[in-house]
């Protein structure tokens, strides 16, 4: 039986790029219907509401959703609205993989994922202002929260992850020399938890720091990197510099509830409606929602085809080439087809 996916075009280049993405998983025979919804600017342009009841109702309901990049509207009530998406489902793990697809690239065979805490941290948004006299704004404060409930959660994830995906060690990516209660209780049960895969997975923790220096000095050595919020939105994307930028970004929101796939780039509005657009973030995020689903084989021939017509002339302008979105797609097709 086919999975009923709820499908969330975006905005700016959103439709294009999802519409793209579609048509590469018909090709392949993925056994999904879509059930399209809508959110971000579009929404609130089409509803007033850039987070619609029929869409979180569509989330909830079919527990899986490939979404394009949404703007949020100034004004709108959301910090993020990828970030009220985490919040509404909880989905508390952004799975980040980051792997070498490009020829020529910066780095040959990089092959790891970034495993990120996505709820708590700094990104909780507890902040505010201290006034002082006459300044109302003399200090302002915000308050990173670290759980063990959270921190045990995410850390078992990775662990788990690796085990699934035939993956050898864990890292554990901390500030503990410093932040020693928040982060001292992230490694803590870090090193707890590890104890549980002793002989099944390796592991070993780092400091944020010299991890950024290590990525680009010998990415080679990591495999799976776990670490709390803010960290992880920064390390992924640096990551993702190793293989070739946003472009090549996918992302997996985990959650119990639901869990929500999507390209980690922008809507890019200043390239919308002209066809240019580059889908292969996006249709990496599907290969990912398809290993989600255990439709393993067919991930890994949609991503085969990808890195086949990576390698030739029919490429979009971001990648050397001239290639319209349609006519990048159709040369994915056809590789799939080969």
């Amino acid at each position: 039986m086919a999975t009923t996916v709820t499908l969330i075009p975006g905005d700016g280049i959103g439709p294009e790029v999802v519409n793209a993405t579609v048509r590469v998983l018909e090709a392949a025979g993925a056994p999904l219907e879509f059930e399209r919804q809508i959110a971000g600017m579009h929404a609130a342009e089409a509803l007033g509401n850039p987070l619609p009841q029929e869409t979180l109702d569509s989330i909830e309901r079919n527990g899986i959703a490939l979404k394009g990049p949404l703007t949020t509207p100034i004004g709108a009530g959301f910090r993020s609205i990828n970030v009220a998406l985490r919040k509404h489902f909880e989905l508390y793990a952004n799975v980040r993989p980051a792997i070498t697809m490009q020829p020529n690239p910066r780095y040959d065979d990089v092959n790891m994922v970034i495993v990120r805490e996505n709820t708590e941290g700094l990104y909780v948004g507890v902040e505010n202002y201290i006034g002082i006299g006459d300044d109302p704004h003399a200090v302002a404060e915000s308050v990173m929260i670290i759980t063990r409930y959270g921190s045990e959660r995410i850390i078992r994830y990775a662990f788990e992850y690796a085990l699934a995906n035939d993956r050898k060690k864990v890292t554990l990516v901390h500030k503990a020399n410093i932040l020693k209660c928040t982060h001292g209780l992230f490694l803590e049960i870090g090193r707890e938890i590890a104890k549980e895969y002793e002989g099944r997975v390796e592991f070993d923790d780092r400091i944020v720091d010299a991890t950024a220096m290590a990525l680009v000095v010998d990415p080679y050595q990591f495999d799976v990197i776990v670490t709390e919020n803010m960290f992880g939105d920064i390390l992924s994307d640096q990551v993702a510099g190793l293989v070739g930028g946003l472009g090549f970004a996918p992302g997996a929101n985990i959650g119990k509830r639901a869990s929500i796939f999507e390209a980690v780039h922008g809507s890019a509005p200043d390239i919308a409606g002209q066809g240019i657009a580059n889908p292969t973030a996006l249709i990496l995020a599907a290969c990912l929602m398809l290993e989600h689903l255990e439709h393993h084989d067919m991930a890994k021939a949609i991503g085969d085809a990808l890195r086949r017509a990576l390698r030739g002339d029919v490429v979009t302008g971001d990648l050397g080439g001239s290639a319209s979105t349609q006519e990048y797609t159709d040369a994915v097709i056809e590789q799939l087809n080969a």
